[in-house]
């Protein structure tokens, strides 16, 4: 039987650099409750992971479509749209998509001083790992809210702003309240800084063409750059570019120079230090470790 653990048709999946999830445990308010892995895979047909001694997060599973299976010492349970899945950290388990009607899944991986207590909300006084929930449009959006803005990177905000987000996600699902909209808020030079970068992430982009963008000169730029974000410009180009190069060494079988050729970076060690300095561990031990 074809067994995967990724490789879906229009799959997404952030997995957060080692030293940005050591940060968030040390940094109040995300300390409480913050995200390591998060993403969706749509109608992932073999999807299957088995985990005999668990892993030090939590694992949500959302199935909004098709279906799958949860085995734990617990017990085991049959997945349908419009259900969750928790597994709390260390617990051994198993899951998989339906062979027939493949699940299409929202996925996340959590730590945090009050995780366990998320946890245990989640699992409604012990009653269960796998709970009906109603289909909300707006969850939804948030998660994919929740995405985009670690996507765009790791500043501070993005970090806090994913940290409570996330804390909401999971009470619209354990206490099924609606969500609010919000209004778009005007975007300023730093955000539409952050976006060319999105779109030009195959660029060696200098921080004289980024400040040029949006029209201030490149110390000025630079300044309220590293007030909003806490990074200058370039590491942060750089920390998107990384993100991304862990999509490419996840999902494709690109070679490293490949893959730092798609990121404007031409010299593959230079690539590869870089990656090593952002994520903790080199790139071919980062594909290693996802394999």
């Amino acid at each position: 039987m074809i067994q995967k653990r990724e490789g879906f048709a229009g799959q997404k999946a952030i997995v957060l650099p080692t030293k940005i999830v050591d940060a968030c445990a040390s940094t109040p308010p995300a300390h409480t409750l913050h995200l390591t892995d998060l993403g969706y895979y749509p109608r992932a047909q073999y999807h299957f992971r088995e985990r005999p001694v668990g892993i030090s997060q939590n694992i949500l599973i959302y199935c909004v479509e098709g279906k799958g299976w949860l085995k734990t010492p617990a017990g085991s349970y049959a997945v349908h749209p419009n259900q969750y899945l928790i597994i709390p950290a260390e617990m051994a388990h198993a899951y998989g998509a339906d062979e027939h009607q493949p699940w299409s899944i929202y996925w996340a991986h959590f730590k945090g001083t009050q995780a366990g207590h998320f946890t245990a909300l989640l699992q409604r006084q012990q009653k269960g790992l796998v709970h009906d929930v109603h289909f909300l449009e707006e969850r939804a959006h948030l998660f994919d809210s929740i995405y985009t803005t670690l996507e765009a990177g790791y500043s501070l905000d993005n970090l806090i702003y994913a940290s409570v987000s996330f804390s909401y996600f999971l009470i619209t699902l354990s206490l099924e309240e609606k969500l609010t909209t919000t209004r778009p808020v005007e975007k300023d030079a730093v955000d539409r800084s952050i976006e060319w970068m999105q779109q030009r992430l195959e660029q060696a982009l200098t921080l004289q063409e980024l400040a040029a963008m949006v029209h201030l000169s490149p110390s000025h730029y630079s300044s309220v750059f590293r007030k909003k974000t806490g990074y200058s410009p370039i590491m942060y180009f750089n920390h998107l570019k990384m993100q991304r190069a862990c999509q490419y060494l996840q999902f494709t079988t690109l070679r490293i120079h490949e893959v730092a050729g798609k990121l404007g970076i031409q010299d593959p060690y230079y690539f590869s230090r870089l990656f090593a300095k952002t994520m903790g561990l080199s790139p071919q031990e980062y594909r290693r470790k996802k394999q």
